[in-house]
């Protein structure tokens, strides 16, 4: 009974996706997978969007090697140089060279981004699936917990943590995250009352498989799809976020090479220098651009409907 109660589940995993007649189930998602490869790779934006992404890692990791100077390197002597050959993008207050703290900027923005949505979707999820999937006081409880994160501004409540916990990473990552859950959690949870009423999750039931099994197996790799491309988008609003709470000076340090502190570092220039700013806050502005074509393209290609 247990082998035909796993093989059952194995056959019913694809969801309300089914076979093409006659074809092995191994040959249909690679031929989906295929199909959607080609979707997403079809749509001119979401490639710009991925290429993006890709320059970005790729500069977060190779900074050493991309970086001119050491970014907290001060030279009293060349402060507010405008950009050049010397240095590219020109110096701050501080003589530090404004293209190395650039490029080292990328490593925080890559790091507290992609670590809070991380975080945040982990933990949405969890609940999110136990909220949908057993529903009645258990739903109600969770809903009930997150309409009180609802309830607070993203900024402002992750300034309550940062103030609670102290400036730095590890505080910012936190923070975006604990006000980042309930709309994972919520998305979750109207996808799940949707598939649990799927016929192959009660014929799971039937068949004896436990709860966690169904939900495992069943619920969640048929659910994930929608709140997959919202945490894609949601890195480069979490970007934003925290280079927002750097330039309200409650984020990471202010020595630290970070967007947000270049920016506030410059806001004192503006009309005068206003190099200090502008190319910090076009690395801002691309970088949510790129996460937000790249999340597009992944509904486009995922979404069937849309095929």
């Amino acid at each position: 009974m247990t082998e035909l109660v796993s093989q059952t589940e194995e056959a019913t995993a694809a969801g309300p996706v089914p076979a093409p007649p006659g074809a092995e189930p191994s040959v249909a998602r690679v031929s989906q997978w295929s199909d959607i490869r080609h979707r997403f790779f079809a749509n001119k934006l979401a490639v710009v969007g991925l290429a993006i992404i890709v320059v970005l890692v790729l500069v977060a990791i190779f900074a050493p090697l991309l970086a001119p100077h050491d970014p907290l390197k001060q030279d009293l002597t060349n402060t507010l140089q405008s950009p050049g050959a010397g240095h590219w993008l020109g110096t701050d207050a501080l003589g530090r060279d404004q293209f190395s703290r650039l490029v080292y900027g990328s490593r925080i923005a890559v790091i507290v981004g992609m670590a809070s949505i991380l975080v945040a979707l982990v933990i949405g999820v969890i609940l999110g699936a136990l909220a949908g999937y057993y529903g009645r006081w258990v739903d109600t409880v969770i809903m009930r917990v997150a309409d009180v994160f609802f309830a607070f501004p993203l900024l402002i409540g992750a300034i309550v943590i940062i103030l609670l916990m102290g400036r730095g990473v590890l505080p910012v990552v936190l923070s975006l995250a604990i006000f980042s859950w309930a709309t994972f959690a919520r998305l979750l949870r109207s996808q799940v009352l949707s598939v649990r009423e799927m016929d192959y999750v009660h014929a799971a039931k039937a068949l004896g498989a436990g709860q966690s099994r169904i939900i495992r197996k069943h619920i969640l790799p048929n659910s994930l799809t929608s709140v997959l491309v919202y945490g894609t988008s949601n890195v480069g609003i979490a970007i934003v976020a925290e280079a927002s709470l750097s330039y309200l000076g409650v984020g990471v340090d202010p020595e630290v090479a970070e967007w947000g502190n270049m920016i506030s570092a410059g806001r004192n220039f503006m009309g005068v220098k206003d190099f200090m700013w502008t190319y910090p806050s076009l690395a801002i502005v691309i970088t949510a651009l790129g996460f937000i074509l790249l999340g597009n393209g992944l509904r486009d290609a995922l979404d069937p409907k849309l095929r």
